[in-house]
């Protein structure tokens, strides 16, 4: 779970500097690499820049090209204009195919990327020739619609990123004109599908997490439009909680797949556990402040039957992954505490209750900060060590802006910060002599 699986490649770097320096040989570099299943001779060799420099010389050529034609647009015959956007996207990718399976694959992706571009700008021009603007979004659903037999053929992270990343526009362009994406599934299976059988990426990790998140969020909400006979597609008060529920089964999901054998899957692990932590810790600085509890008690919860529901399936699928992780105990103990928060909220309808809420928020908040601590000098985590730090100062700054003129209680609240970050120093330095002691 540590941080450095997630910069592994850069390790690899690293280890090529420690044998040219005759710190370790390089037969020790290439067993250092497999453990993190990084090929050592293939990450010295590896060139962001020069990547980063062909991405933006493809993305050049596109533009150059299509300056080049919008200069001398309205000379060209209509039908002209048509044959020679179909004609040119189909030569692009017609290359494309045979650089990938004839000479170089990374390079042939490169190529489909500019590709996609390309029949992008198709798309849009030709709807501009022919006044083709009834329903704009559709035309960004066919955008990335034609992305994906290529993501499928490829396998590439990149072009099943471009791919979600133009879904995710026309995803947000639906519900904002009140339509529900019901083809947004499609998208993220495909990107499912290569994430685990091509290469790794971080990226598209997030990304798919993000879709699934908001497919999830906008289902129920036009669930609930339904029920209500509504037009407006739009987030309800009930979707915070199912929220909140999905990223405690992610944050359990993470640890379950931490104990795979397979590199890549801690490595994702890692990254999921992160995002979940700064999640909460976000989630726990929102509602330090009175007002998102008052927001919540006075909100109309007209869907309590459906939420709780599905609630309850995330927190039997999140019970479940935490039996093989060891953390059973701790996840059903937050489970609980989740769900007497939640009622309290939805059922009594008393304004007074959001200042105790607020104030068991904010010992939350360092209660978490304190636990990060503690992790981090514990297990040697410098991530989980400075996101504790972080968590206190906040929560500090925060608390020293609502006590503004209440000079008393502002320095009663540094005096108990410094008094926790002075203990969690000493501790460091007590956990520090007893490791060497051994």
């Amino acid at each position: 779970m540590r941080l450095i699986r997630l910069l592994k490649h850069d390790l690899a770097q690293e280890t090529g500097e420690w044998v040219d320096d005759g710190l370790i040989s390089e037969a020790q570099a290439e067993l250092i690499c497999a453990r993190y299943e990084v090929d050592y001779h293939k990450a010295r060799q590896r060139s962001l820049g020069y990547n980063v420099l062909v991405g933006l010389g493809y993305l050049f050529i596109a533009l150059a090209l299509i300056t080049l034609v919008g200069a001398n647009w309205d000379e060209i015959p209509r039908a002209l204009r048509m044959g020679g956007l179909i004609a040119l996207t189909v030569a692009i990718q017609c290359a494309a195919l045979h650089v990938y399976f004839k000479r170089n694959p990374r390079a042939g992706e490169g190529l489909f990327l500019l590709g996609n571009f390309f029949f992008g700008a198709s798309i849009i021009l030709i709807a501009q020739i022919y006044h083709l603007g009834e329903h704009m979004p559709d035309g960004l659903l066919w955008w990335a619609l034609g992305c994906i037999p290529f993501a499928l053929i490829t396998r590439s992270p990149w072009i099943a990123l471009q791919a979600n990343i133009l879904a995710l526009i026309w995803f947000y362009l639906q519900v904002v004109m009140g339509y529900y994406p019901a083809l947004f599934p499609l998208f993220i299976l495909v990107s499912l599908f290569v994430l685990l059988r091509g290469r790794a990426s971080v990226l598209l990790l997030l990304v798919i997490l993000g879709s699934i998140g908001l497919w999830i969020e906008y289902s129920l909400a036009e669930i609930w439009r339904i029920q209500e006979q509504g037009f407006k597609l739009a987030l309800q008060a009930e979707s915070l909680p199912v929220a909140i529920a999905l990223f405690v089964m992610l944050y359990v999901f993470s640890h379950w797949l931490a104990l795979k054998q397979s590199s890549v899957a801690r490595d994702y692990s890692a990254v999921i556990s992160i995002w979940c932590l700064r999640f909460a810790l976000i989630t726990l600085l929102v509602f330090s402040f009175e007002s998102p509890w008052e927001s919540l008690i006075e909100a109309n919860w007209d869907h309590l039957w459906s939420m709780w529901l599905v609630v309850a399936a995330m927190a039997a699928v999140t019970v479940v992954l935490a039996m093989p992780t060891r953390r059973l105990l701790s996840s059903s103990a937050l489970l609980v505490l989740f769900a007497g928060v939640l009622a309290l909220v939805t059922t009594i309808d008393n304004i007074d209750l959001a200042i105790y809420l607020q104030v068991a928020a904010n010992f939350a908040l360092i209660g978490s900060g304190i636990w990060l601590i503690y992790r981090g000098v514990h297990d040697g985590i410098s991530h989980y060590f400075f996101l504790g730090v972080v968590a206190i100062l906040l929560t500090a700054l925060l608390r020293y802006i609502d006590l503004i003129g209440d000079y008393l209680g502002a320095a009663l609240i540094f005096i108990l910060f410094a008094g926790l970050l002075l203990g969690a120093a000493k501790y460091w330095k007590f956990h520090q002599g007893r490791e060497e002691a051994r």
